[in-house]
């Protein structure tokens, strides 16, 4: 991240009793690692240079989707309940949300070191502390995710803003925008218009001929008529999508070739490769930025063949083995991550989240 003026700052791990396909990395070494909890994203702050080209400090809060098997929709996707239920505030108990989604933003483990705090938590604490460093600047808070990070960005976005996380001390509202890759629902129609009324910009990148945004609410969603999902509303499958859309299809694409792997459409790394070369409808598709098209095949098979570029060609250089100081090749042991911040209390205790420990 430095390389591109950004300083992470924390790290978020997440834990779930929701089995996920290849969610949860298994580990030979519990003592350094947990079986419960894994890396979810991070939050990081803009260093001096990029603030000053900005005009404002930006503070970024990034949740992953590396979700390989698109398994998870059925395995994730259960129905809707109010978003209060889970202990986020909210005047209106119609606002619903995925269980699924809002489960994974809430739980914890109060045993494991990674996820003694829930990511909610972790997120809320240290958006608050970065707020307080640099509260005398110009600042934005910016939510990104893709597949089922997108859908934690949603969550994440309207608790920061529902709670007043993101108000300053000399009643400054501090801008919050959400950049969303290849979504799927996550609420119903009263959750949609809660963050119209709260102010929270979404934009939402999707490849049309992806099935996940499409779900949930396959029936009942914001293309049906306003009148039939009025009626439909107090249904547990009724949903509807937030934001601004900006659509874009594979098949505009010179270097993309026909394939029936539904998860080449889901892909973020052709979903860039999509945006970089979109110039509005209608335009021509030309790569704008020089982002490089192989990037498409690391984890796919969706470059056609001339281009020479192997699919699924990314992968650790030996496969992650290394030699020890004996010759011998082995894992390496992960890393020691430090605990979570000594000022995760307090700060939580600012927030009136203390008393749930």
């Amino acid at each position: 991240m430095a390389d591109h003026g950004y300083v992470v700052s924390r790290y978020i791990f997440a834990t779930s009793n929701i089995n996920l396909p290849n969610f949860f990395k298994k580990s030979r070494w519990p003592k350094v690692w947990s079986k419960s909890a894994n890396w979810i994203g991070y939050v990081a702050v803009s260093n001096d240079e990029i603030s000053k080209r900005l005009g404002r400090r930006d503070i970024v809060v990034a949740w992953r989707g590396t979700v390989t098997r698109l398994e998870w929709i059925a395995d994730l996707m259960d129905f809707l309940k109010p978003i209060s239920s889970n202990k986020i505030p909210c005047p209106d108990s119609t606002v619903k949300v995925e269980s699924g989604f809002l489960d994974l933003y809430t739980d914890k483990d109060v045993n494991c070191r990674f996820c003694k705090f829930s990511a909610r938590e972790q997120i809320l604490t240290e958006v608050k502390r970065l707020l307080e460093i640099y509260q005398l600047e110009e600042l934005s808070l910016t939510i990104t995710g893709h597949s089922l990070g997108s859908a934690l960005a949603i969550l994440s976005a309207y608790d920061i803003v529902e709670t007043g996380l993101n108000v300053l001390q000399d009643s400054r509202a501090v801008p919050v925008s959400v950049f969303s890759f290849s979504r799927p629902r996550v609420g119903n129609v009263r959750f949609k218009e809660r963050m119209e009324v709260l102010g929270v910009k979404v934009l939402r990148v999707v490849n049309v001929h992806d099935i996940v945004p499409k779900s949930p609410g396959l029936f009942f969603n914001e293309n049906v008529p306003l009148l039939l999902m009025k009626m439909a509303e107090r249904l547990p499958w009724s949903y509807s999508h937030v934001g601004v859309e900006l659509s874009l299809d594979h098949k505009n694409s010179p270097f993309l070739k026909e394939t029936g792997d539904l998860s080449c459409a889901h892909n973020l790394e052709a979903l860039l490769h999509l945006l970089d070369g979109y110039h509005g409808q209608g335009h021509r598709f030309v790569l704008a930025s020089g982002r490089d098209p192989a990037l498409v095949n690391k984890a796919t098979d969706f470059l056609k063949d001339h281009y020479l570029v192997p699919p699924y060609w990314r992968q650790y250089e030996n496969k992650g083995m290394v030699r020890n100081e004996d010759g011998r090749w082995m894992q390496p042991e992960r890393p020691k991550l430090d605990d979570q911040p000594e000022d995760t209390h307090r700060y939580l205790k600012q927030l009136g989240l203390a008393s749930h420990h």
